[in-house]
C-alpha cells in the first residue's frame, strides 16, 4: 500500500469516526410526565394537562422540536428514561443531589415550598420533628417529601405512611388515617380548594431546605444526552425573558411559582 492510499485510509477512518460523535439532531422529544399531580400535571379527557404540560410545550415550540407526552408512575418515572422509552421528564421533579447522581438536569423552571396539611379540628400547632413524635404522617413515596419524613421525623418517633399518588396520601388524610400529610404547597393548596380538601388546614411553616427539597423542579434527561440539556437550558431562558412563562404562570397561580 503507498503511502497516499494509507493517508486516504486514515483520512477516511478518522472521518468516520468524528461523523459518530457528532451531536445528535434532535428533531423530536418525547417527555414523560406522571398525569396523577394537580395542578402541574394531571389527566383530563384522557388528555394530559397542567402547569408542566405548558411549559413543555412552550419549550418545545421554542426548541424547534415536536414533542409528544407519556404518562409514567412515578416510582418508575427515573428508571423509564434510563431504559429510552422517552427523552425528558417534565414532571415537577425536584434537582436533587441523589438524583444528580442517576441523570442530568436543565436549569429550574420554577420552585415552590413544601408544607404540612392536617384536619381544621387538628391540636397540631408545632410541627417540629419533636412536636410530631408520635403522629402518623404521609407522603407520596419516592419523593422529596417522603425522603425528609423518613429521614427526619421516623427518626424523631413519628409513623411515616408513603403512597403511589399524591391523591391517595389525601384521602387517608381525609379519612382520619393520617394526622398530616407533607407535600408541595400548591398542590395541597389546589386539593384544599375542592370538596374532599375542605376537611383541612395549612400547620406550621414552610419547608425549602435545599438539602432535602433540592434546587427548585428541573427537566430530567439522561446524562449521555448533553445537547439536550442545553436545548432545555435556552429554551427555559427564552420563555422567562419574552413573556411566556408569566402568562402560564398566570394561568395557574395568582403568584410567581419561579
Amino acid at each position: 500500500m503507498s503511502l497516499f492510499t494509507r493517508l486516504a485510509a486514515a483520512a477516511v477512518l478518522v472521518a468516520a469516526a468524528t461523523t459518530g460523535v457528532s451531536a445528535k439532531e434532535w428533531k423530536t422529544v418525547r417527555i414523560g410526565t406522571e398525569g396523577a399531580y394537580p395542578p402541574f400535571n394531571y389527566v383530563e379527557n384522557n388528555e394530559i394537562k397542567g402547569f408542566d404540560i405548558d411549559i413543555a410545550k412552550a419549550l418545545c415550540e421554542k426548541m424547534k422540536v415536536t414533542c409528544t407526552f407519556t404518562a409514567q408512575d412515578w416510582d418508575g418515572i427515573i428508571p423509564a428514561l434510563l431504559a429510552g422509552k422517552y427523552d425528558a421528564i417534565v414532571a415537577s421533579m425536584s434537582i436533587t443531589e441523589e438524583r444528580k447522581k442517576q441523570i442530568a438536569f436543565s436549569k429550574k423552571y420554577y420552585n415552590t415550598p413544601a408544607s404540612f396539611v392536617a384536619p381544621k379540628d387538628t391540636k397540631i400547632t408545632d410541627t417540629s420533628p419533636a412536636a410530631l413524635k408520635g403522629k402518623v404522617l404521609g407522603a407520596q413515596g419516592s419523593t422529596i417529601h417522603s425522603n425528609y419524613l423518613e429521614d427526619v421525623y421516623a427518626k424523631a418517633g413519628a409513623e411515616v405512611k408513603l403512597y403511589g399518588k399524591q391523591d391517595e396520601a389525601n384521602l387517608d388524610l381525609a379519612n382520619g388515617r393520617l394526622d398530616a400529610v407533607l407535600a408541595d404547597k400548591v398542590v395541597l393548596l389546589e386539593w384544599m380548594a375542592t370538596k374532599e380538601g375542605e376537611c383541612c388546614k395549612f400547620v406550621g411553616s414552610e419547608y425549602k431546605d435545599p438539602k432535602y427539597f433540592g434546587e427548585g423542579v428541573g427537566v430530567g434527561i439522561r446524562k449521555d444526552d448533553p445537547e439536550l440539556v442545553a436545548m432545555f437550558n435556552k429554551a427555559i431562558d427564552e420563555i422567562l425573558a419574552d413573556g411566556t412563562y408569566k402568562k402560564i404562570n398566570e394561568k395557574y397561580f395568582p403568584f410567581s411559582v419561579y
